[in-house]
């Protein structure tokens, strides 16, 4: 059988990895893009969504909902990209991605020597990924490990058999992850993070902001992302990593997409809060 016949397609919280690549795929394609995915195309094609997705809906409401989710998502890809440079910078060589999906950071971003990129993800999304990336015959600008195992279970002793070395600094990255998590799992996922992290560590996260259920959610198509979202980021996100130990900062949307040349055009419709980009240092 070819990987075309043998994968299996997209389906729950995971299937939201292929929307994201199409996402990707997009913006990969404007003149001024803020990013270059060369895969993220392959895996939507794989995933069923390229050439055509689902249509917008008909509802003016929800279609801008479902074109600012998207907007989002180019931002915080730039964000963290810019987060794992800086890292690299600072000499860190161990990186993992927690709930990876369809990340292609692996393949796309120049790596120093010696950088160590662990992938962690269920075995599902991470085979789809792996028939996708044989079949484009990717090559990897770092050492990268899979690691496929739920973040319900014990993944530090998954992550540390596969290699990972906690004594060391480790930059992390949850994006589009944490929304998907109960409160209590989102705790537990940033106290085993903590514990696996050394001096100089870094780590960049991306929460839903406050309301954003309330606005997105309600009446969310069945199966969509986010139909699936069930916790938002605390009222304190800084005093809340502070407990865990790291010192944070908080990004809005707006502010980092007006920085990077894409302004939001309208202005805020309510008060702005502390935003949901994430990013953190472990002194």
């Amino acid at each position: 059988m070819t990987d075309e016949q043998e994968r299996v397609q997209p389906s729950g919280v995971w299937a939201t990895a292929v929307g994201v690549a199409r996402v990707r795929a997009l913006e990969t394609q404007r003149e001024n893009a803020l990013f270059r995915d060369p895969l993220a195309r392959a895996f939507a094609t794989a995933g069923g969504l390229w050439p055509s997705s689902p249509p917008l809906p008909d509802d003016e409401a929800a279609r801008r909902r479902r074109l600012a989710v998207a907007f989002s998502i180019v931002i915080r890809t730039k964000f963290l990209d810019d987060l794992l440079q800086q890292a690299s910078a600072s000499g860190v060589r161990q990186v993992v991605l927690l709930g990876a999906g369809m990340d292609s950071r692996a393949f796309r971003m120049d790596w120093p020597e010696g950088t160590r990129l662990f992938e962690v993800d269920t075995a599902a999304p991470l085979d789809f990924k792996a028939g996708v990336l044989r079949q484009e015959q990717a090559v990897a600008r770092c050492e990268r490990i899979t690691v496929a195992v739920d973040l319900r279970e014990d993944w530090p002793a998954a992550l540390a058999a596969a290699g990972h070395d906690p004594a060391v600094p480790t930059v992390w990255i949850a994006e589009g992850l944490l929304i998907y998590l109960p409160e209590d799992a989102v705790e537990l996922l940033l106290s085993r993070i903590s514990a696996q992290s050394a001096a100089g560590s870094r780590m960049g996260l991306t929460l839903g902001s406050r309301g954003v259920i309330e606005r997105f959610g309600a009446d969310a198509v069945p199966g969509s992302a986010a139909s699936m979202w069930v916790s938002e980021m605390p009222d304190d996100p800084v005093g809340w990593l502070a407990g865990h130990g790291w010192e944070a900062s908080t990004h809005t949307l707006r502010e980092r997409a007006a920085a990077y040349g894409r302004p939001i055009p309208t202005p805020p419709q309510r008060e702005e809060r502390p935003g949901g980009l994430i990013s953190a240092l472990r002194p």
